[in-house]
């Protein structure tokens, strides 16, 4: 049977920075430029599909943590966790300007559609409208009570919609300076926002694993879905309109709304993927993880709704308007209360202290890392004329029998001063892509090695045709001894036995580790499946190995009926040990199942431990108020540990501030 091409794949993964990665923003217009952001300060600029960084943009002095292109791509502007913005030209390749006015860290960012300015949302639970010509800030609007995760402001350039922390879902008119209203619905933080590029609709994706679609006119829900089995994490219309591209944890869905259904679903093992964009006729999909960043495309013509029967029409349900779903566009918006006022909000005076100095765009640089792809990408071109459109050719379409590369398969990459990937770990699909406007692929550049002399190989299968591999170059060889006594330089024969045998040699003890480990979760498996749940538990912490115990509780936290006071009281001394271990896996397991814990009984353990049995015969309260001492002496504990090691930075710090604010409910 012949091979059919895949509907989505991995391109290529590289280590970004030197730093864990943050946040990352890919270029909507093109589809093919990527910037990213870390804890090194630094801002890279990649063209998707090639392992070295165009250009490495630094100057911020703390971490970054949000990034966006500029409409044309030609700038770029980031926020650092001190609540500093620098906004570079690229075409330049220098700083423009260094904006201050945030009390903290600065989450998200967007462009104006149309005027020079540029809108962020922050952790300190407010938004800045910025003018970057004028280098101040316009207005701040306020009225979120968590941090603003997204933001974006509508096709017309008159609203601006923020997703918050808080769980709700914000509309703000630019002109009068003020909030139109609040959409409530989503029962956790809403995680990304999106306008509809034509008709007054705008949609939300959560932390509640839902999408849900909401009218500009009459500011009521449209529809909402199921929901997906991870958090939203990121969404976006078709270019045309006609449908909702959604990707949460390893997993991506197309949705229609007039009503709400799921048209397709891919699985996808991107991971946290961070942002989403269509170029052509292929969606782009990026994802970071520690200092790595790792792209996808999807090939947007296999799924629904262009690789079936279009959806039906929408039945009109107002006067006839201009755009097709019946809704009204946002060219002819009616106006609004607010919208009436026609005073512009004038430049306010920031009050907020300044966190980064304005003066030190003399130490900020943009530093060009390869020259030939930055004159591909930014052509000589007048500034006052807009950018031409670049030629966008689609990545090459893998065969299903070809394998994506792998994460784990890949080498560890040093990090170089800008860093990118040294160009000898190339993963494979980054070879076959086609650069814009013609030129040769970046693997044609690259010199190849001189072929080494080998003993002409049996003639290769189909599959290894294709793949361009030779399974023959894998196996172990054939030791010296044999090939002389054979008296050619050929590879002796083989069985898979003995293959297995050689290719173990030197690991026995890795082996036992991990037969061991196997057995053990074995045993634990035959009594779950027994129905002995509380048993296969008590085994494993008899057992006192933490890589088993790490499996069991990583099982357990994906089904909250498993835990109870019982089964908490007994696990959490082991707990303690995981939150004390040198493997950033096992602390984050643990501090997981401590956050499920405190969730779940926290107000048992307390009203228990605070009133305890009086005399009498009770013998169901009396075991009940020893497991809560129990488990209060060992939560008390965990808080101490805790406190007292201040190691935890990065990843681990977010669950750790979950950890005591549930704590305080002790108190």
């Amino acid at each position: 049977m012949a091979s059919s091409t895949k509907r989505a794949w991995m391109l290529q993964e590289f280590v970004a920075h030197s730093g864990n990665v943050n946040c990352l923003s890919i270029g909507h217009k093109s589809g093919r430029v990527m910037v990213t952001g870390g804890d090194d300060k630094k801002v890279n600029m990649w063209a998707i599909g090639k392992p070295n960084a165009i250009m490495s943009l630094s100057g911020h002095t703390s971490p970054v943590e949000a990034v966006r292109f500029g409409n044309a791509e030609e700038m770029v502007v980031a926020g650092s966790m001190s609540g500093a913005l620098k906004i570079w030209d690229l075409e330049e390749a220098k700083i423009m300007r260094t904006l201050t006015g945030h009390k903290s860290s600065v989450r998200s960012l967007h462009f104006h559609p149309y005027g020079d300015y540029v809108a962020s949302g922050s952790l300190d639970t407010n938004i800045k409208l910025w003018d970057i010509r004028r280098k101040g800030c316009i207005f701040t609007y306020k009225g979120h009570s968590g941090c603003v995760n997204d933001l974006k402001f509508s096709p017309d350039g008159k609203w601006i919609a923020s997703a918050g922390e808080d769980g709700l879902l914000k509309l703000w008119d630019l002109t009068a300076g003020k909030m139109l209203t609040d959409f409530r619905g989503h029962t956790s933080s809403v995680t990304t926002v999106e306008f509809h590029p034509s008709d007054l609709l705008i949609a939300s994706g959560s932390a509640d694993r839902t999408v849900k679609f909401w009218d500009l006119e009459s500011f009521q829900m449209v529809s909402s879905t199921d929901g997906d089995s991870t958090p939203v994490r990121a969404i976006a219309f078709h270019s045309d309109g006609q449908c909702l591209y959604s990707a949460a944890t390893d997993q991506f869905k197309v949705y229609a709304w007039e009503p709400a259904r799921c048209l397709d679903t891919l699985s996808i093992r991107w991971g946290r993927v961070a942002e989403i964009a269509q170029a052509q006729n292929q969606l782009i999909g990026a994802a970071f993880s520690d200092t790595n960043v790792s792209t996808f495309v999807i090939d947007a013509q296999r799924i629904q709704p262009a690789s079936g029967p279009p959806l039906p029409p929408v039945q009109m349900v107002s006067p006839p308007v201009t755009a097709r779903s019946g809704r009204r566009s946002f060219v002819e918006r009616p106006p609004t209360q607010s919208t009436r006022q026609i005073s512009q909000p004038k430049e306010e005076p920031d009050d907020s202290s300044p966190t980064d100095d304005p003066g030190d765009d003399l130490l900020s640089a943009a530093r060009i890392e390869d020259p030939a792809n930055y004159q591909e990408v930014f052509a000589p071109r007048s500034r006052l004329e807009h950018s031409p459109s670049r030629e966008v050719k689609p990545f090459p379409a893998p065969l299903e029998d070809e394998r994506a590369p792998s994460p784990v398969s890949q080498p560890p990459r040093p990090a170089t001063s800008a860093g990118q990937a040294p160009p000898s770990q190339k993963p494979v699909e980054v070879k076959k892509a086609s650069s814009p406007k013609g030129r040769k692929t970046h693997s044609e550049d690259i010199p190849k090695p001189a072929p080494k002399a080998k003993v002409p190989p049996s003639p290769p299968s189909q599959s290894k045709a294709q793949s361009g591999l030779d399974v023959d170059d894998f196996l172990p060889k054939a030791s010296v001894p044999s090939l002389l006594a054979g008296g050619q330089g050929e590879a002796s024969d083989m069985s898979e036995a003995e293959a297995l045998s050689m290719i173990s040699k030197g690991h026995h003890s890795m082996m036992q580790v991990l037969n061991s480990r196997q057995e053990k979760l074995q045993v634990l498996r035959a009594m779950w499946t027994s129905g002995s749940t509380k048993t296969s538990i008590d085994s494993a912490l008899g057992m006192r190995d933490q890589a088993v115990i790490v499996d069991l509780v990583n099982v357990m936290l994906q089904k909250d009926s498993l835990w109870s006071l019982d089964v908490s009281a007994s696990v959490l001394p082991e707990l303690m040990m995981l939150l004390d271990s040198k493997y950033e896996s096992y602390v984050s397991t643990g501090l997981s199942a401590v956050k499920l814990i405190l969730k779940n009984f926290a107000p048992v353990i307390k009203s228990n431990v605070t009133a305890p049995p009086l005399s009498g015969v009770d013998i169901s309260r009396e075991e009940r108020y020893h497991k809560c001492k129990a488990c209060y002496r060992c939560l008390m504990d965990i808080r101490s540990a805790l406190e007292q090691r201040n190691s935890f930075k990065g990843n681990m710090a977010p669950k750790i501030r979950e950890v005591f604010l549930l704590m305080s409910t002790l108190d």
